[in-house]
């Protein structure tokens, strides 16, 4: 292979479906020279890049304004059904709270919150 014009050889691995869309498009151009074909699909071929780097911000942004106002909605909720109960609006859980299963959860006077600025 001293004599070659091209003497660098680079290999591809095809499985039949590809192979089959090769050989296609190869009869479409009219071509039966494999490297040739390759060769000028290589070096004429599009290059297409496309950059989700903006789509990937505004997708992580969503997600992170979704989680926080499902968090606030069940502070809120939790709030105003404690409240419901202490008026009497609700039945009251027929059981002992510590084995509630919402007891483990951390209460807005546990974090800090007022529930009167909340509930105004």
């Amino acid at each position: 292979m001293p004599d070659r014009t091209r003497p660098i050889r680079k290999e591809i691995c095809l499985n039949e479906q590809e192979l089959s869309m090769v050989r296609h498009k190869m009869n479409q151009l009219g071509t039966r020279n494999f490297g040739a074909y390759v060769r000028k699909m290589l070096i004429d071929g599009y290059i297409i890049k496309v950059d989700y780097t903006e789509q990937k911000k505004l997708a992580a942004a969503a997600s992170t304004i979704a989680s926080r106002v499902s968090g606030r909605l069940s502070l809120f909720a939790r709030i105003i059904s404690r409240n419901a109960l202490r008026r009497g609006a609700l039945p009251r859980f027929q059981g002992d709270q510590r084995t509630s299963r919402h007891s483990s959860r951390i209460t807005p006077d546990q974090r800090g919150c007022d529930e009167k600025s909340i509930s105004n």
